[in-house]
């Protein structure tokens, strides 16, 4: 497991995350245009963007969730492993197993690698403890 450092809001901890270059432009941007309609989730999107480590397709680790990832995860509180793939708010289909970025668990995910656990706010706000069990990678261009 990565060693957490940074605290997040009351007692939770963040590990380190890594993000592509042009996907934290994206996830910026969408983030700020929804500031006003889901104000909570957009904050820790940008909180997390702000202090994620950025990297080009040719030196981001094979084992970071970025969009299109598919993730399987630990969620400590339910005593559940899901399997998601995260995408941008437009893809989105809970039943076919596609989670938004904009949602707490697509904002918590996004950025971290296998091993990694993160503690971190439900729709609800309570803190939960999610592990990152596998990440398959989208196909990318390697620049």
């Amino acid at each position: 497991m990565a060693t957490a450092t940074q605290p997040l809001q009351g007692s939770g901890l963040r590990p380190p995350i890594h993000l592509l270059e042009n996907e934290s432009d994206i996830l910026a941007n969408l983030a700020l245009q929804m500031e006003h309609r889901i104000p909570v989730v957009s904050a820790m999107l940008l909180t997390e963007i702000d202090r994620a480590e950025i990297d080009t397709p040719a030196t981001l680790p094979d084992d970071v969730v970025t969009l299109g990832s598919t993730v399987s995860y630990w969620d400590e509180g339910s005593n559940v492993r899901r399997t998601v793939q995260i995408v941008l708010p437009a893809h989105a289909d809970i039943e076919a197993g596609r989670i938004s970025v904009l949602t707490p668990v697509g904002a918590g995910l996004i950025g971290l690698s296998a091993g990694q656990t993160i503690e971190w706010p439900d729709l609800e706000g309570r803190e939960r403890r999610i592990t990152i069990m596998s990440v398959r990678q989208p196909p990318r261009l390697v620049a």
